[in-house]
């Protein structure tokens, strides 16, 4: 689901995409400098807390061979136990649309502000440095990692990652579910039930 559709339902539903910092501090779940949703550990005793690529399973790449029967994609919601506010799903399965734009030194700027922001609300426009000439290309940010991220390939699934997406991408990890901020005093719309993208509101 590309980010414009994403904001179409989040205003057809009367809610709006949670803002990069509004994700972030949900995710944590109450925790404070922790690497994942659940803690320090990846996968604390041999349990897997999150729907991410298992390379003791298979390694990445995925090469099918034609005798196999391959499942690899998104999980439903709540196969895997919940964080400290009781949100599923907030690492791996899908990446999440989050409503900022997407600059690389974002971070680096609040840094350097004359005082610490409160609940910023991102950066007016996109850069990211690596895409050279089209550096400042329009991309939105996008948290979570997805059902693709494993520790030989990328690992962020982590709550400090980050990437910036076209907006207009709508590959299969990404953005099969978001997150909504319900506005206070309002009631959303009902949702229709769909197990791949419905997830819990912040």
């Amino acid at each position: 689901m590309s980010y414009e559709d994403a904001q179409a339902y989040a205003k057809w539903a009367r809610k709006r995409l949670p803002t990069e910092a509004e994700w972030e501090y949900a995710a944590r779940g109450g925790l404070e400098q922790a690497d994942f949703a659940w803690g320090a550990e990846f996968a604390p005793g041999g349990r897997r807390m999150a729907n991410t690529w298992d390379d003791a399973a298979r390694p990445f790449p995925v090469v099918a061979k034609s005798n196999e029967k391959v499942q690899v994609g998104t999980s439903a919601v709540g196969r895997h136990a919940p964080n400290g506010y009781g949100l599923y799903d907030m690492a791996g399965n899908v990446w999440q649309w989050v409503g900022d734009w997407y600059r690389a030194d974002a971070f680096r700027i609040e840094a350097t502000a004359s005082k610490v922001p409160t609940n910023p609300a991102g950066p007016q426009d996109s850069f990211d440095p690596e895409l050279g000439p089209t550096a400042h290309a329009p991309l939105r940010v996008t948290r979570g990692g997805s059902f693709l991220c494993s520790d030989t390939y990328c690992t962020s699934y982590r709550m400090s990652a980050r990437r910036g997406t076209d907006p207009m991408n709508g590959m299969s990890h990404l953005g099969s579910g978001w997150r909504w901020i319900s506005p206070r005093g309002k009631r959303a719309r009902e949702r229709p039930t769909n197990t791949r993208a419905r997830s819990k509101p912040l």
